[in-house]
């Protein structure tokens, strides 16, 4: 069945990219979960016969992201990142970020993760990036801010599935509006940053995401801008910003010449993530 579902996917010319990048995971996760099978449990349950309702699950979610090319995430709502489980539907972005590695590192080399007691992530959506920080940081408190209220519906569902409602807050905030007079360790943000062109020019998969959680103006700076603006006043000393811009960062670059940002390289792959601290926000006056 996993064979099938792989060729299906294949001759399909789907967009992997959401969780996956090629037609066998993909089917792999699609007939895992509707047979409720761990991953772990591979490869002595693969000689498993699937019952004829399942077969029907299979067949039916594949015909979905096929025909109407819903990313797979959507139909199960379910998604992992820093090794946890996450719902997700059609009012968040799809969790998919590289900075899962660096929270799962617990920001380390670049903070001493033991004098980290508050973090601020930006564009929560989910929550993914948020719930793993208060996970990886067992002391900390996180504030989980949000523009948008389905997100934080959403976010909800997944701080109360982690048991972390005593110690993630959960804000409706343009940016930084709904937060003055906070300060953090570790302001963390995957905000969007797809330009108006790019954003045309995506594929199908994408159109089922939230367009505000994807485009930010015309070149995709608009978030980004207002985070470097006012990020400054809510570091604690030593503080840092970790955001990710994607295929924006050669023209964010160029936009801000006098910002020290740190490019992050990850083992696991993907880029376009900055590191600056408070006192080079500061210094470069942005």
């Amino acid at each position: 069945m996993i064979a099938q579902v792989a060729r299906r996917l294949g001759r399909a010319r789907v967009f992997f990219g959401h969780g996956t990048d090629n037609a066998h995971d993909e089917a792999v996760t699609l007939v895992f979960h509707v047979m409720r099978l761990a991953h772990d449990a591979a490869p002595r349950v693969l000689a498993r016969r699937a019952s004829a309702a399942q077969r029907a699950k299979v067949a039916a979610l594949l015909e979905a992201r096929v025909t109407r090319r819903v990313p797979l995430a959507y139909l199960t709502h379910e998604a992992w990142f820093a090794g946890l489980k996450f719902y997700v539907d059609e009012r968040v972005l799809i969790p998919r970020s590289p900075l899962a590695e660096l929270i799962e590192n617990k920001f380390s080399p670049w903070i001493d993760p033991r004098r980290v007691r508050n973090v601020l992530d930006i564009g929560t959506g989910s929550g993914c990036i948020a719930l793993a920080c208060a996970k990886a940081f067992a002391r900390a408190r996180v504030d989980a801010a949000d523009i948008d209220t389905g997100a934080l519906e959403v976010a909800e569902i997944n701080r109360r599935a982690l048991r972390l409602t005593r110690r993630v807050r959960l804000v409706e905030s343009n940016h930084f509006a709904a937060l003055s007079g906070n300060s953090y360790d570790i302001i963390v943000s995957n905000p969007p940053y797809v330009g108006a062109r790019e954003m045309r020019g995506l594929p199908r998969e994408y159109r089922h995401e939230p367009q505000l959680a994807l485009q930010s103006g015309q070149d995709g700076l608009d978030s980004v801008a207002t985070i470097l603006r006012e990020a400054g006043r809510h570091l604690r000393p030593l503080g840092l910003l970790v955001v990710e811009v994607g295929n924006t960062e050669r023209l964010l670059a160029r936009a801000y010449p006098r910002v020290p940002f740190t490019w992050l390289d990850f083992e696991r792959g993907g880029g376009g993530v900055f590191l600056l601290t408070r006192e080079q926000l500061e210094k470069a006056a942005v």
